[in-house]
């Protein structure tokens, strides 16, 4: 993967980019869950956390997950089937469908 550990002081974590990336990142993914509820934060950042590393990283084509643990996580949007083509009646849908499928 080409990483190297780097060093910062406590103090002044401006000093490492990646971590403020990630932060900004977390920032902004609560902001979109919390709309103004702000009081409710600690509630969601065990799942927004989740979902940070669960998303494949252009720069280092996996997911920050699968760099740790070796694989993927699955959740339950994962496990629902998807629905036979035959169902949807425009072509935009069937072919999305099955572009869908064949992912997984």
């Amino acid at each position: 993967l080409g990483t190297k550990l780097l060093f910062s002081t406590i103090c002044h974590l401006q000093t490492d980019r990646q971590t403020e990336v990630v932060n900004r990142s977390l920032s902004t993914m609560l902001r979109a869950v919390l709309k103004g509820n702000h009081k409710s934060w600690d509630e969601y950042l065990s799942h927004i956390e989740f979902a940070y590393n669960k998303v494949v990283h252009k720069t280092t084509k996996i997911s920050p997950f699968e760099v740790v643990y070796g694989f993927n996580p699955l959740t339950p949007l994962d496990l629902v089937p998807l629905p036979d083509s035959h169902h949807y009646f425009h072509k935009e849908e069937v072919s999305r469908a099955d572009f869908i499928k064949k992912l997984h």
